[in-house]
């Protein structure tokens, strides 16, 4: 219809039927799994990408999101994009960037993806905001766990590389979301399955770097980290048999 493709100004007059109708039910709902999802990645970058793209006609934001495009909001989540763009590649304070935002990145991701079932029905509006903070606790966890892992190398090229690759992963889901539903949905099940299978992986790497923090503050000699794979030369001078 035409209504789906009015401009943002246009939009303002239609308040009451325009926001609903500007997304058909498989984008919405496409939409509600990726703005949870890259909520638990760069929740900043989706606030920003999202509220962009309803100011500037891009598309029709549900109404729930609405406040998204608001000038003063767009500027301080472009603020905070600045900044986490940065710390998010220093190794170290990536890490306690993420641990700053464990409390924040999923409960706004369940409250972005309700938003955009808040103008339909609380029953819709409470399943996204599950969905959604589901989403956004796993692709979080696979984050930050796959960090610090990365962390445990003495080279910062690796870290910057994996914080560059997430930069691009979510304007690139956000668009498949919104462009090709019916193309991201399946893809998002791919990717929660390599999540899963990415936090298990990394899992071990994180138990290390808890212990040896809890040797630092016990004032217990800290060991390092055990390397993945050890060589020993078969001519040994230390072989007590010779």
């Amino acid at each position: 219809s035409t209504g789906r493709r009015t401009g943002f100004a246009s939009r303002r007059s239609d308040k009451r039927g325009g926001f609903r109708n500007a997304l058909d039910t498989a984008q919405l709902v496409a939409l509600a799994g990726a703005v949870g999802w890259a909520s638990g990645i760069r929740l900043y970058l989706v606030l920003l990408l999202t509220g962009l793209a309803g100011y500037l006609g891009w598309m029709e934001l549900p109404q729930g999101l609405h406040l998204l495009a608001n000038p003063v909001v767009l500027g301080a989540s472009g603020f905070m994009v600045f900044i986490e763009f940065f710390a998010d590649k220093i190794p170290g304070l990536d890490s306690l960037w993420d641990v700053v935002h464990t409390v924040i990145r999923i409960p706004a991701g369940a409250a972005l993806a309700a938003g955009v079932f808040s103008a339909d029905s609380a029953a819709m509006s409470l399943v996204a905001a599950l969905v959604g903070g589901t989403l956004a606790g796993t692709s979080f966890a696979a984050k930050a766990t796959s960090r610090a892992a990365i962390n445990t190398s003495p080279e910062p090229f690796t870290n910057i590389g994996t914080s560059l690759v997430e930069d691009s992963l979510v304007p690139a889901g956000l668009w498949l979301a919104v462009a090709h539903p019916f193309v991201f949905l399946p893809v998002l099940v791919v990717v929660l399955v390599l999540s899963v299978w990415l936090i298990r992986l990394c899992w071990h790497f994180l138990k290390q770097l808890f212990t040896r923090v809890a040797r630092i503050f016990s004032g217990k000699p800290d060991p390092g980290l055990s390397p993945a794979f050890t060589l020993k030369s078969p001519f040994s001078k230390n072989d007590p048999h010779v």
